[in-house]
């Protein structure tokens, strides 16, 4: 039988919305569509490049969590209301991925709060990379 368990964040979100940070089924992970928040004061920078660091963390606890890491991330997807908002981020996303070269895809979206400026999902599958490699 397939190993399938949720890996919570402590988000209020997750609770008031019914949802896990990340689904872990198999070897395959599901990183829910995550915002800089920080989940343990529930606060979020203006900057979005900020943002998208924080983003970041909140996303490698998970993978951690799971057992894995960026090394293992197959596919990413960046969504941002604010187009001309992606290209500030880049640096801090090549810190992440610019080894691992995902797939990836960029959406101009809504997300459900103003504050939010960008929002990031992946999908990993445990021992695919360098799992171990952080951020």
């Amino acid at each position: 039988m397939t190993e399938r368990r949720a890996i919570l964040s402590g988000s209020t979100f997750e609770e008031q919305i019914g949802y896990a940070r990340a689904v872990v089924d198999g070897d395959r992970v599901h990183v829910s569509g995550t915002t800089g928040f920080d989940y343990a004061t529930m606060t979020i920078s203006d900057d979005v490049v900020e943002q998208a660091e924080q983003c970041l963390r909140n996303i490698g606890a998970a993978l951690a969590e799971a057992g894995c890491g960026f090394g293992d991330v197959v596919r990413v997807r960046y969504l941002l209301p604010a187009r001309e908002d992606f290209e500030p981020c880049w640096p801090v996303l090549r810190r992440a991925f610019g080894e691992v070269r995902p797939a990836a895809t960029m959406l101009v979206c809504g997300l459900s709060d103003p504050r939010m400026r960008i929002e990031i999902e992946v999908d990993a599958r445990r021992g695919s990379g360098s799992g171990a490699r952080t951020r």
